[in-house]
């Protein structure tokens, strides 16, 4: 995928894949395009820690001590790859469905206080919202409630 993404042609020869003289015209905008990765398998975060720029959780993943055991656990594999910590994204997630609002303060607050998050997904699924701009709505509410 990266070298499709960065390079008119490219040939190609794997242990799984051969892709002769293959390309895409227009070339991405963005180069390199991130990759990201999700799953909680120890396979997925190793394949994570190898091969890609990011983590993405799962929506049952939380703050606390049990998620911080996996971002460090993480952390040790991104390292093992010879790769920097630091240049790995992780993203946690809020998912609205599952908090009252009163609660999206203390729910962000956590997930800062999470050593190795970059990123946060905040998911408006499942609030059996009409459409589109009642999501960015209630995106404009979240903001407003935590950043006041």
């Amino acid at each position: 995928m990266r070298l499709l993404w960065t390079r008119e042609l490219v040939t190609y020869v794997g242990r799984w894949h051969r892709v002769p003289d293959a390309g895409i015209k227009p070339l991405p905008v963005q180069r390199p395009i991130p990759v990201w990765m999700g799953g909680e398998s120890e396979a997925v975060l190793r394949r994570a820690a190898r091969l890609a720029d990011g983590w993405i959780t799962l929506q049952t993943f939380r703050p606390g001590p049990a998620a911080q055991q996996i971002i460090d656990r993480l952390h040790g594999l991104v390292r093992e790859a010879g790769r920097d910590p630091a240049t790995f994204g992780i993203e946690g997630r809020v998912a609205l469905a599952k908090l009252p609002p009163a609660e999206w303060p203390k729910e962000l607050a956590a997930w800062r206080a999470m050593r190795g998050i970059t990123h946060l997904c905040v998911n408006t699924m499942g609030l059996g919202l009409p459409g589109p701009e009642e999501h960015v709505r209630t995106l404009e509410r979240f903001k407003s409630a935590v950043l006041g």
